[in-house]
């Protein structure tokens, strides 16, 4: 593996832009934060070594059997988050990038192109939530050294936040140094906006165009070996350092490079329309690994090299689109559940269920069928109890995941084997028997609680959970303002107390969208006077959601509360330990 002679920046992105350096199948996406990419172009601001890059020089009677894929450069995080492919090149020599992808990239999308990541507070469907931004330098700011060592400042921004008006900034748009090659060009830019004579802005634009065009700062080593096997073992070594490379990402990077067709390509599709589903989902590759293997019925789910040789691989490739179309069968009933990304707190809970529909070769009408009603329910039951329950998708998941797999494919029934699955859950010792103290805990379960919603729906089957529900506060939060509460007279730990009780289970419903927003701050009463005009329907639905003794001010609250948490802690009993009852979603009269 010969040492190469270094290369510029500038030199490197041009070849990644005629496809001389592409990205081989076993390389992932690009995972950098924005804060790491300001840390790079500081580095090489400040002469600070980058790290070494490890290429693999490939023939073309080797490159015409492998996939390949190009760099980033405009990448957004939830509409381009993939490496474009570039499929076969059957006809040259290619130099693939074992180590540096991350490195490269970062210099290709901060050089040549930009970069859209989600903005904190804002949800994924919202048109603003991914602004395009690009990267900039500030060219008059000061160079001192940073709790990090850093003394440049960029940062990604919007060209329209760049060309509002700062003191003691001048954002300089820094793919614009990618065609300032001659020496005079950033000085002819300076002058313009007359910035000629600001020292600093000087110093910041020059070091930053030989740090791009002339600085021989990128250091690489270059494998020959022709060997895939051989590489592989270098590419894991490699990947050893920098942002972490999980096992599961080497094996999956390793299953990839032993498909025929396009197996990225497959999975990253796969990925995203489950996560697109109902309100949103946050599965990862490696949840669709693991199930490829536990649907394909592959000896083992761990993630185990022995697992990801050439027979394996074959037989997922084969009976890939098969387990496609399970797994988006499984997340749309789970999103009929009500579940989502805030939901769920163990992706490996839909998998026994996957490998139960995949069995029965089910297909949509399984969704909405009446002749399935009470198996779905069996199903949602035992899912939702399964994550309510501590403990039981942590340790030893792979075995359990196995021994389930076993326990529905001997089953000859067409109904969810819940029985059978929990006596052999019972005897690993991952009962769903709830103890006096976890069922106390749920009654007191708080606002924000991610198995919350779950429980909120075994407590009160009849809603229908296929429509958007939130889970409102029976008694607003806004009527427990610090003042009112004074004015009832309450010192500051009843006050504190009350304040506590306002967040816990007792005063949380489940209410359609809508009507969450109607609520808003009326009192309980009013809400429900005013929503259900007739009497029967206003008696009706206070009996189905607990809410006798309801009062129309905050005197009433604690015992209401009290009343309320009896007569949930029966029902959780009652749910928790017998499946739930079926029941027709309600509609308003």
């Amino acid at each position: 593996m010969p040492y190469q002679a270094p290369i510029t920046v500038r030199t490197a992105l041009d070849r990644i832009w005629k496809h001389d350096y592409v990205l081989p199948a076993i390389q992932r996406e690009f995972v950098w934060k924005p804060e790491q990419i300001y840390r790079l172009f500081d580095s090489l601001m400040q002469d600070f070594p980058i790290g070494s890059f490890l290429f693999w020089k490939i023939e073309p009677g080797t490159s015409k059997s492998f996939e390949f894929f190009d760099f980033s450069r405009e990448y957004h995080q939830r509409d381009n988050p993939h490496c474009p492919r570039l499929g076969k090149v059957p006809d040259g020599t290619v130099t693939a990038v074992l180590d540096g992808q991350q490195r490269l990239t970062a210099l290709n999308i901060g050089l040549r192109g930009s970069l859209a990541v989600k903005e904190p507070n804002k949800w994924r469907n919202n048109p603003k939530a991914f602004p395009v931004k690009r990267l900039y330098l500030n060219l008059l700011h000061e160079a001192k050294p940073g709790e990090e060592g850093e003394i440049y400042h960029f940062e990604f921004l919007t060209d329209e936040k760049s060309a509002e008006p700062q003191v003691g900034a001048f954002w300089f748009p820094v793919h614009r140094i990618f065609g300032m090659v001659g020496p005079s060009e950033p000085m002819e830019y300076l002058a313009e906006r007359k910035l000629g004579n600001t020292t600093v802005a000087v110093r910041t634009l020059h070091r930053l165009q030989q740090a791009v065009h002339n600085a021989h700062v990128l250091n690489f080593y270059e494998e020959e070996s022709q060997d895939i096997e051989n590489v592989l073992n270098i590419f894991i070594r490699a990947n050893s350092a920098g942002t972490p490379l999980s096992y599961s990402d080497i094996l999956l990077s390793i299953a990839t490079a032993q498909w025929e067709g396009d197996a990225r390509s497959a999975i990253n599709t796969l990925v995203d329309a489950l996560n697109d589903t109902g309100m949103g989902f946050n599965f990862s590759k490696d949840f669709v690994l693991k199930a490829g293997l536990m649907l394909s019925d592959i000896k083992s789910v761990g993630f185990k090299v022995e697992n990801f040789d050439r027979e394996n691989m074959k037989k997922l490739e084969a009976n890939w689109p098969k387990v496609a179309e399970t797994l988006q069968l499984t997340v749309r009933l789970t999103a009929n559940f009500g579940l989502s990304r805030d939901t769920i707190s163990a992706d490996s809970a839909l998998l026994p269920i996957a490998y139960y529909l995949h069995k029965r070769h089910v297909g949509d009408t399984y969704l909405a069928s009446k002749a399935e009603a009470e198996d779905r329910m069996t199903i949602k039951h035992w899912l939702i109890r399964s994550l309510i329950k501590p403990g039981i998708w942590g340790s030893a998941l792979d075995v359990l995941l196995s021994a389930l797999r076993e326990v529905i494919r001997s089953d000859d029934s067409r109904q969810f084997p819940v029985e059978a699955i929990e006596r052999d859950m019972r005897g690993r010792g991952k009962s769903l028997a709830f103890t006096d103290e976890e069922i106390q805990d749920l009654a007191d379960r708080r606002y924000g609680s991610r198995d919350l919603f779950g429980l909120l729906t075994l407590l009160f089957p009849f809603i229908d959970t296929r429509n958007q529900f939130h889970i409102d506060h029976i008694f607003p939060r806004a009527i427990f303002h610090a003042n009112k509460l004074k004015a009832l007279g309450l010192s500051t730990d009843e006050s504190a107390h009350l304040q506590e009780l306002r967040e816990c289970l007792p005063n949380l419903q489940l209410l359609q969208g809508p009507d969450n927003q109607s609520k808003s701050s009326q009192m309980p009463e009013q809400w429900i006077a005013a929503t259900y005009k007739k009497d029967d329907a206003r008696k009706d639905y206070i009996s189905r959601h607990m809410l006798e003794g309801v009062m129309t001010d905050l005197s009433g609250f604690q015992k209401f509360y009290e009343a309320r948490r009896k007569r949930l802690l029966e029902k959780i009993v009652s749910v928790l330990n017998r499946p739930t009852e079926i029941a027709e979603p309600v509609t308003r009269q």
